[in-house]
């Protein structure tokens, strides 16, 4: 008796302190737009988990994600009025039970510890499962051919192994989710026991087998599917990762992700936009507007004001445009024979101007470029460096009149950025060996006359390597260096952006994984000159030894350039660091300058058979710099793309913050973008956004095909409690 009086006093405690608490809570007064409570755990308050609230009362549907803070204690803010379904998320947890609850409500949320190691694994990002891949050991580099190890011999070092695994693999796929490290049942069935069919039978599947075929056949086919196969065989068998994610920490746990649904399951968002890069506040509360590149001609939208998602549809000027309707294709796990994607512009980048235009890097006709383009023309640029095809041109859209203008360019794009001039040059990327020329568009001239033509430019990379200063005849990319001459090297841009300090234009070239072509890659700065197509001067810099895989590039208002390596590394390039010569033959390769690098390791576990103390096994798509606070890190704050810890990465103080979106699994984004609502408001007026970003949407998921790409926006408010 003395016995159960005792444990009903304490468990009559315990319920008097919980009510305590929430009633001393600092959320007292909350209003009707709030949700707030406790989450406790069998050991007490839960810190550091996250509490998601989700509707489908909306007109789409809609959710926001706060951690909770030391005392277990959170505040859901800002949520539209509905009805909603409430539970709790965290590391070394299970989901706890839905809880249906509305706005103005306190709840007392439990959470429920996971059972077991597998089972609080499937709440880890993906890196946490991929770097359980056994990589071939640097031993084993340069590879020895099929009749070998089955390493290529053009496979030179682990380095060309792994950025072809993060590069070529990783950027596209979520590569870790469930979906990817869990052999989909219709693969088992055709190759049962054979982890290896089934990898050769998936890697074949749906409509993007030729980029999956082109990476294996990089690593070596038969070695790469090995890998890949053992990797899923163990997971199969019930191993685990070998290290663990910590929970939200400091700042971490200020964050508030709001989400949204805005396209269908089988539609591929590349990117995202919603101002002005140069000038945050433009088009504020406005549409934000997404890229589909293969999957679409649809242009996703969506209110954040009213939740309402919708989609423009984009034009394409020749009957003869591409369709991904043409790419090969084998049954999917997921769709069986259903071709899923049905696109013809290939839309892959979009901005905003100054006028509230946007500007796409987008397909609009077959390959084949027209005459102006070509040897013979008299366009100035074709005279230099004829082109005969470009497989991605420009379009333009006015929201306010609806009105599409499709700019037909020489040149391929991929990515595309303002410059900082009078002419408001748009800079465009084309990335690879296949059309190694930086090309521009002079968008004042070009919306003034609409004349295409003349509006455009383009121009090989040149290096001074005579060191006279200014672009003389060059020896082309296969010549011998020619100490008279400046040399021509074969790199295209793939990130490009415009200086804020001065008139340079900054590009970054993929490495080997990527590019599959034997030069590093390289960070490069463009001086346009006067006459861009006959006076720019490349300089080349590569990243420091050891480091390698340069993915995506922006920079900050000192003019100090951030980039992400495959390696495993946020890096920094201020060239104002530099000591020695920047031009003259010994700057050729881009070796000089070393003393302007800086490197930052990225969160999480290494690879196996890899040097932990040289990087990371995460790999990040691209890297964004936050010019004007608009997250509220501070100005001039680099964000990196985390493909693997399916996370937003900032460094603040040189120290890595770990934005991680818990719901839905497998968050994986290509892109960041500030803007800035209303600057009255503090946090509230000002954000980020981002989107889903991987080719099959259907691969992340809390194991439904059916979870639709998402846009989210993320915003840090004071402390974990603001409201």
């Amino acid at each position: 008796m003395r016995l159960k009086s005792t444990v009903a006093l304490l468990a009559g405690f315990a319920t008097l302190a919980f009510s305590a608490s929430l009633q001393a809570a600092p959320w007292a007064k909350i209003t009707n737009k709030e949700i707030a409570g406790v989450v406790r755990g069998p050991k007490g308050p839960e810190a550091g988990v996250w509490v998601i609230a989700e509707t489908s009362d909306l007109p789409t549907k809609f959710a926001k994600i706060v951690a909770t803070d030391d005392q277990g204690r959170f505040v859901i803010p800002e949520l539209p009025k509905a009805k909603y379904q409430v539970w709790v998320r965290g590391y070394g947890l299970i989901d706890s039970p839905k809880v249906n609850t509305a706005p103005g409500q306190e709840l007392k949320l439990t959470a429920v510890v996971a059972p077991s190691e597998k089972a609080a694994a499937q709440y880890y990002p993906g890196m946490y499962w991929y770097s359980m891949i056994d990589v071939p050991k640097a031993s084993e580099f340069p590879g020895t051919g099929e009749k070998g190890n089955g390493i290529p011999t053009f496979m030179k070092s682990q380095a060309f192994w792994l950025d072809t695994m993060k590069n070529s693999c990783q950027s596209c796929h979520a590569l870790g989710t469930r979906g990817v490290r869990e052999v989909p049942e219709l693969f088992k069935s055709q190759h049962a026991g054979d982890g290896f069919g089934q990898w050769a039978q998936r890697t074949q599947a749906g409509q993007a087998l030729t980029n999956m075929a082109l990476a294996l056949g990089r690593l070596g086919p038969e070695r790469g599917l090995k890998m890949y196969a053992d990797w899923t065989d163990r997971i199969a068998k019930g191993e685990v990762p070998f290290a663990k994610p910590e929970r939200p920490q400091g700042v971490e746990r200020n964050a508030v992700y709001t989400m949204w649904d805005w396209s269908t399951p089988k539609h591929y968002m590349h990117d995202a936009i919603s101002t002005d890069k140069r000038n945050p506040t433009l088009n504020a509360n406005g549409l934000i507007y997404g890229a589909s590149e293969e999957s679409t001609d649809l242009v996703p939208t969506l209110n954040p004001l009213t939740h309402v998602a919708s989609a423009i549809r984009m034009p394409y000027a020749a009957a003869k445009t591409p369709s991904s309707l043409d790419l090969p294709r084998s049954t999917s796990a997921y769709w069986g024979d259903e071709p899923i994607w049905d696109g013809h512009d290939s839309i892959h980048n979009l901005i905003w101007d100054d006028k509230g235009l946007l500007w796409f890097a987008a397909r609009n006709r077959g390959e084949d470029n027209p005459e102006f383009c070509k040897k013979g023309s008299a366009h100035p640029s074709a005279q230099l460096a004829p082109l005969n095809s470009s497989s991605r041109q420009l379009s333009v859209y006015d929201p306010k009149t609806q009105e599409w203008v499709l700019i037909n360019t020489c040149f391929t794009t991929q990515h595309l950025y303002f410059g900082r001039d009078k002419d408001n040059t748009l800079w465009t990327s084309a990335g690879g060996a296949a059309a190694p020329v930086v090309g521009w568009l002079n968008t004042k001239m070009f919306l003034e006359t609409r004349d295409e033509q003349k509006s455009q430019g383009w121009t090989p990379l040149i290096i001074d390597t005579n060191g006279n200063g200014k672009r003389d005849d060059y020896a082309e990319a296969k010549e011998p260096l020619d100490p008279s001459k400046d040399k021509r090297i074969i790199a295209g841009f793939y990130g490009v952006q415009s200086s804020p300090v001065d008139d340079s234009i900054w590009g970054q070239s993929m490495d080997v994984g990527f590019s599959r072509i034997d030069q590093p890659g390289y960070i490069i700065r463009l001086s346009p000159g006067s006459d861009p197509t006959h006076t720019a001067l490349a300089e080349v810099y590569q990243p420091p030894k050891g480091t390698f895989g340069a993915r995506g590039i922006d920079i900050d208002s000192k003019g100090v350039v951030w980039t992400v390596l495959s390696s495993g590394h946020m890096a920094s390039f201020d060239r104002s660091k530099c000591k020695g010569p920047l031009n003259g033959p010994s700057t050729a390769e881009g070796k000089q300058c070393q003393e302007g690098w800086s490197l930052f390791r990225l969160p999480g576990p290494q690879f196996k058979n890899v040097d932990d103390a040289s990087g990371s096994a995460d790999g990040a798509y691209y890297i964004w710099v936050d010019l004007f606070n608009t997250l509220g890190l501070g100005r001039d704050v680099p964000i990196a793309s985390s493909n693997g810890g399916e996370a937003l990465v900032a460094l603040v103080n040189g120290k890595m913050v770990t934005l991680h979106v818990p719901y839905p699994l497998g968050f994986f984004t290509k892109n960041v973008d500030g803007r800035i609502d209303d600057a009255t408001k503090g946090w509230k007026g000002r954000g980020i956004w981002t989107s889903s970003g991987t080719r099959a949407n259907f691969h992340s998921g809390d194991g439904n095909k059916e979870t639709p790409p998402k846009i989210f926006k993320v915003q840090v408010r004071p402390d974990p409690l603001a409201f």
